[in-house]
């Protein structure tokens, strides 16, 4: 359900920021916003909170923002609070994100591996990510994961590629369990 509605309020405000040519600028206020809920937790409890009424919630929301980001941003914030969503707002926010760099061709991965990637294979990584799909750029997130033993695993959306020394190692052995000796 949740994923629904940060679909469905995200992809308005994409279609908004299109049709106003104004994805770029709307992206930094989203991303601006995004920083100060994570740095204000109180002030996302406080609009969180089931016994504030809304119309205090809407005068905290235009109190902070209203002058500060563009009036599509602060009537989504404010119509997300009217409709009891806004615990959802980071959600939603994060998938408007998305939907702008599907929008510009940047995709954005996960690279796991076994050790800490250098520069110049972290240069080989994204060069091959970008032959290989149609994404004309990427931000990716490196992590170091021991136990794949050597080799990594790239995740792009819902698409991973495995190609892990453990995940050979497990395929190995599932198919050796397999053969029967007579």
């Amino acid at each position: 359900m949740a994923k629904l509605v940060s679909k469905t309020y995200g992809d308005a405000l994409f279609e908004v920021a299109v049709e106003d040519g104004s994805v770029d600028s709307l992206a930094e206020e989203v991303e601006s916003v995004l920083t100060i809920f994570s740095d204000n937790e109180d002030y996302i409890k406080v609009l969180n909170h089931p016994k504030i009424p809304m119309e205090e919630k809407n005068s905290l929301i235009k109190e902070a923002f209203e002058g500060k980001v563009s009036n599509d941003l602060l009537g989504l914030m404010l119509t997300v609070v009217d409709k009891g969503r806004f615990s959802e707002i980071e959600e939603i926010l994060n998938y408007f994100l998305s939907c702008v760099r599907g929008y510009k061709k940047i995709g954005t991965a996960t690279v796991t591996s076994a050790v800490t990637l250098s520069e110049a294979e972290k240069a080989k990584v994204e060069k091959r990510l970008l032959e290989t799909t149609a994404y004309e750029s990427f931000l990716l997130e490196y992590q170091v994961d021991k136990s794949l033993i050597g080799g990594m695993i790239i995740k792009i959306g819902d698409r991973v590629v495995d190609s892990s020394i453990r995940t050979k190692l497990n395929n190995m052995a599932r198919e050796l369990s397999k053969v029967q000796i007579s």
